[in-house]
C-alpha cells in the first residue's frame, strides 16, 4: 500500500452529515465560478511570502552542502570563516546545542542535524549567518572540511547487491517488503483467457515549486516565532519544538503565503531548526532559505520505481488476476516509495498480490509529491490493461467499464459512498470522440496520430481534526479563523465561499485568517486532497452555528419562529412573507452582544463507508517516427470529486495536474552520474519541467458529480492528487497506439523511443 505517511493518525474516509446541516441543495455561492479572494494580491506582487519577509536586524544565513554521495566528516575547520567580514555565527555539528537527532526521532534516529556520515550529495554540513547573503556564501567557501569518500549505490538493486555498502545499520532495506494478498492468484491466472506481463520504471522526480525552500526565525526571551515556507503551519511548529526540546505553546509558525510545494512543504526542514539555533547564538532574527541548485538535492523527489506486472482475464475482459511487485526507493533516509494501491483496489478483481519494497540508496530523500505512489503505478497497471486489451481484441474503455469496482475489495468490501468510476469512463469517452478518434487513420508519413486513456482512483478522503470559528460584526462583515494553509489551490476562496453561502454574505466583506499557530484553530497539513473535505465541513458547522444565534435574535425581535426565518442580501427575511424583513446590523441583540461567535469542528466519521476519487483521462498525439518527437495534442479529464466548491479553481487544478503528469510522461527525470553519484542536472535549465509549448491548448475538464452526500457535510472530495495520477499513463498508451511500440520507461524522450522503434524496423 502506498504510505501516506504525511498523514498520520488518519481516520476513517467519511464524515455523515448531522440533522442540523442536511446537505445542500441548490446553492447560491458554492459551485459558481469565483476569483481568488486574494487574487490582487498574488498578481500584484503585494502579497508578501516567506522568501520576501525582512526584520529589523535581520542575518542572512546560507548552507554548505556535501558534495560527494557518500562520505564521513574526519575534520572540520571554520575558524577562517569565523573571521571573515560580516559573519556572525557558524554552526556545524560541534556547535553547542546542534547535536539534534532527525530521521527518525529518538535513540532509533538515523541521522543528526548535522551527521558525520553524510549519506548523499546534499547532505549538511555548516551553516552560516552573517550580515549579507554575500557574505554568508563567501564564508562557506572558507569553511575546510576533510572527508573521507565512501563507497555509494545509487539503485535499488545495486544496494541488494552482495557486498554493498550500507547506509545504515542496520543496512540497506527500509523494512521487509510490504506484501497485500487476497484470494488465489495461481487459480487466477489458470482461469485467464489472456495474460500479459512486462515490467515498467518511472524517472525520479523533483517538486521544483517556485519558492525554494526555507525560514526566518526570531526569537523573544524563550519563544520563537518562524515564518516558514509551509504546507503546514501546526507541523513545523511541532518539528521544531520537538527538535529544540521546546514546549509547543513557545514555538509560533506562521506561513500566510506559499510559493509551492507539492508535497515537498508537507513537513518540518532541517533549515528552520538551523535557522533557530542561528538566531538564538546571536540574539538576532536570521533568515535562511535554500538556492536553487540546493533545492533540487535536499527538499525531496517523487521517487523512481520499477514495477512488475502480470494481469490476467477472461474473454469478456473479467479480470481474474493481478500480480505486481514494485520497487523504490525513499533515498538516503527513511521515507515512502509504495506504489501497489491501484493494482489492489482501482478494479474489482478477486485474485490479487501486491509487493512493495523500499531500499536505501545514497541520494536525497523521497518526500511525497502529487498523490505519492499512485502515478507511478498508473504507469505500469493502465499500460498493462491496455495490452491485455489488445490481446484480447476490446476497447480499452470497454475492458475498464467491465472491471469498475463498487465496493473497496482492499478495505474488507467496504461499500463506497459513491463510485464514479464509470461516469468518469463514459462522460470522458464522450467529450474526446474516443470511437471517432480511435477510428481515424493514424496517418501515412513519418508523423503519426494515436489516442490512448488510463483511469484513477485517490484512496484518502479526509477526515478530522479540524476547527473554524466564524465571527459576525455589527456591520454584517465576516471573519473566518483557520489553520489551514493555502498552497495555492484557492482554500481560503472555498472557505470563504462557505461562510457566504451560509450567512449571505458577499465574499469581498469576509476576512480571513488562516495559518498561524500563535492565532488560528488547528488544521492539518494541506496535502493529500484532503483540505476541502477536511476543513469546509468545520468552517460550514462554525456558519451554521453563527446563523442560529443569528435567527434566534431576528426571530426574538420579529416574534417570528425560528424555522420560519432565512437570510437574504443582508436581512433576516420570513419564508412565509417576504416582504417581512429585517436587516441583519439592525438585528437588536446583535447590537448588543457586537459579535456572534460559532465554533465548527469536522465531525466523526461514520463507520463501515469508503470514500475514494476517480478518474479517466484521454489523450491525444502524434508521433514523429524519424526523429522521436511526441507532441500531445489533446487532453480530456473527467473527475469525480464530489460536489465542486468553485468551479474556477477547480478546473485549474485538474489542468495543473494535466501538466504534471505530462512532465512525469515527457520531460522530467533525476539523472544521477554512475561515476561521481553525482546529480547533473540540479537546475531549471537541464532539470526539464514542462512549459507552455509543451502543454496542449485543447484541454477539457469534466466534473462528475454522484451526488455524494455521505461524504462529509459538504458533499466536496479532493482533486489536487487524482488530477494528475492517469495522466502519464494515457500519454504513454497513445503512443502505443500510433506507432505500436510501447515504452515502457518514462519520461517518453525522443532518444528512448528512437531506440524502441530501431530495434523494431520502424526507423528508415
Amino acid at each position: 500500500m502506498v504510505e501516506l505517511y504525511w498523514l498520520q493518525g488518519a481516520v476513517p474516509e467519511t464524515a455523515a452529515p448531522t440533522a442540523e446541516m442536511p446537505p445542500w441543495g441548490e446553492t447560491k455561492v458554492v459551485g459558481t465560478r469565483q476569483p481568488r479572494v486574494d487574487a490582487y494580491e498574488r498578481v500584484s506582487g503585494s502579497a508578501v511570502y516567506p522568501r520576501d519577509f525582512t526584520l529589523p536586524d535581520m542575518l542572512h544565513a546560507a548552507l554548505l552542502l556535501c558534495p560527494h554521495p557518500h562520505a564521513r566528516v574526519k575534520a572540520i575547520d571554520t575558524s577562517a570563516a569565523e573571521k571573515m567580514p560580516g559573519v556572525r555565527a557558524v554552526l556545524t555539528g560541534r556547535s553547542p546545542g546542534a547535536d539534534v537527532p532527525w530521521y527518525g526521532r529518538g535513540d532509533k534516529a538515523a541521522s543528526r542535524l548535522f551527521d558525520d556520515h553524510l549519506r548523499h550529495e546534499g547532505d549538511e554540513v555548516a551553516a552560516v549567518a552573517a550580515e549579507t547573503p554575500d557574505q554568508a556564501f563567501d564564508a562557506l567557501r572558507a569553511i575546510r572540511v576533510t572527508y573521507e569518500e565512501l563507497p555509494f549505490v545509487l539503485t535499488p538493486e545495486a544496494a541488494l547487491a552482495k557486498g554493498a555498502p550500507s547506509l545504515h545499520a542496520w543496512g540497506n532495506r527500509y523494512g521487509e517488503p510490504s506484501v497485500y494478498e487476497r484470494g488465489d492468484l495461481a487459480a487466477g491466472f489458470a482461469a485467464a483467457d489472456a495474460v500479459v506481463e512486462g515490467t515498467y520504471s518511472t524517472a525520479c522526480e523533483l517538486h521544483a515549486p517556485m519558492e525554494v525552500h526555507g525560514s526566518v526565525a526570531k526569537w523573544d526571551g524563550s519563544r520563537l516565532t518562524v515564518w516558514d515556507t509551509t504546507q503546514g503551519v501546526f507541523a513545523v511548529q511541532q518539528a521544531v519544538a520537538e527538535a529544540l526540546k521546546l514546549p509547543l505553546a513557545h514555538v509560533r509558525v506562521i506561513g500566510p503565503y506559499m510559493g509551492g510545494g507539492f508535497g515537498s512543504k508537507l513537513e518540518g526542514g532541517k533549515y528552520t531548526v538551523m535557522a533557530a539555533l542561528l538566531a538564538r547564538a546571536t540574539a538576532r532574527p536570521v533568515k535562511l532559505f535554500l538556492t536553487r541548485e540546493q533545492e533540487f538535492l535536499v527538499t525531496g523527489n517523487r521517487p523512481a520505481n520499477t514495477m512488475k506486472v502480470r494481469v490476467g482475464a477472461k474473454k469478456d475482459g473479467t479480470l481474474t488476476a493481478i500480480d505486481y511487485h514494485s520497487m523504490g526507493s525513499g533515498g538516503a533516509y527513511p521515507s515512502g516509495a509504495g506504489t501497489a494501491f491501484l493494482a489492489t483496489d482501482l478494479y474489482t478483481c478477486p485474485n490479487v498480490r501486491a509487493v512493495d519494497e523500499n531500499v536505501a540508496i545514497n541520494a536525497g530523500r523521497a518526500r511525497p509529491m502529487r498523490a505519492p505512489g499512485f502515478p507511478q503505478g498508473a504507469w505500469a497497471l493502465e499500460q498493462a490493461l491496455d495490452e491485455l486489451a489488445g490481446k484480447l481484441g476490446l476497447d480499452p474503455v470497454a475492458l475498464r467499464l467491465k472491471n469498475v469496482p463498487t465496493v473497496s475489495q482492499r478495505r474488507g468490501n467496504q461499500p463506497y459512498t459513491s463510485t464514479g468510476l464509470a461516469e468518469c469512463l463514459r462522460q470522458g469517452a464522450k467529450a474526446f470522440g474516443w470511437d471517432e478518434a480511435r477510428a481515424r487513420a493514424k496517418g501515412t508519413g513519418p508523423v503519426r496520430k494515436g489516442v490512448g486513456m488510463a483511469a484513477a482512483l485517490w484512496g484518502y478522503g479526509g477526515g478530522p481534526p479540524s476547527t473554524a470559528i466564524v465571527k459576525l460584526f455589527t456591520d454584517g462583515s465576516v471573519n473566518l479563523n483557520m489553520g489551514a494553509a493555502d498552497i495555492g489551490t484557492g482554500t481560503k476562496t472555498v472557505m470563504a465561499m462557505v461562510v457566504a453561502e451560509e450567512l449571505a454574505v458577499p465574499l469581498d466583506r469576509i476576512q480571513i485568517e488562516h495559518a498561524d499557530t500563535g492565532t488560528t484553530e488547528y488544521a492539518s497539513p494541506s496535502g493529500g486532497s484532503k483540505t476541502v473535505p477536511s476543513d469546509s465541513p468545520a468552517v460550514r458547522a462554525a456558519a451554521v452555528e453563527v446563523r442560529s444565534k443569528l435567527l434566534a435574535l431576528a426571530a426574538e425581535e420579529m416574534k417570528v419562529p425560528v424555522a420560519d426565518l432565512a437570510l437574504d442580501g443582508g436581512s433576516v427575511v420570513s419564508r412565509k412573507d417576504p416582504a417581512k424583513k429585517l436587516a441583519v446590523t439592525a438585528v437588536p441583540g446583535l447590537q448588543r452582544q457586537q459579535v456572534l461567535v460559532g465554533v465548527g469542528t469536522r465531525g466523526p466519521n461514520a463507520e463501515g463507508k469508503v470514500v475514494s476519487e476517480f478518474a479517466a483521462h484521454f489523450a491525444e498525439v502524434e508521433v514523429n517516427e524519424r526523429t522521436g518527437e511526441v507532441t500531445v495534442t489533446r487532453l480530456v479529464a473527467a473527475q469525480e470529486s464530489g460536489r465542486v466548491m468553485n468551479r474556477l479553481t477547480f478546473e485549474n487544478q485538474v489542468r495543473g495536474g494535466l501538466v504534471m503528469g505530462l512532465g512525469l510522461g515527457r520531460t522530467e527525470e533525476r539523472v544521477l552520474d554512475r561515476q561521481t553519484g553525482k546529480m547533473v542536472n540540479a537546475n531549471w535549465h537541464d532539470y526539464k519541467i514542462p512549459t507552455a509549448l509543451d502543454v496542449p491548448a485543447a484541454q477539457e475538464v469534466l466534473s462528475v458529480d454522484p451526488k455524494d452526500t455521505l461524504c462529509n457535510t459538504t458533499g466536496a472530495k479532493g482533486v489536487g492528487e487524482p488530477a494528475t495520477i492517469p495522466t502519464a499513463a494515457a500519454i504513454a498508451n497513445a503512443v502505443a497506439n500510433a506507432v505500436g511500440v510501447r515504452v515502457k520507461d518514462s519520461p517518453i524522450t525522443p532518444p528512448r523511443l528512437c531506440a524502441l522503434l530501431h530495434a523494431r524496423g520502424k526507423v528508415g
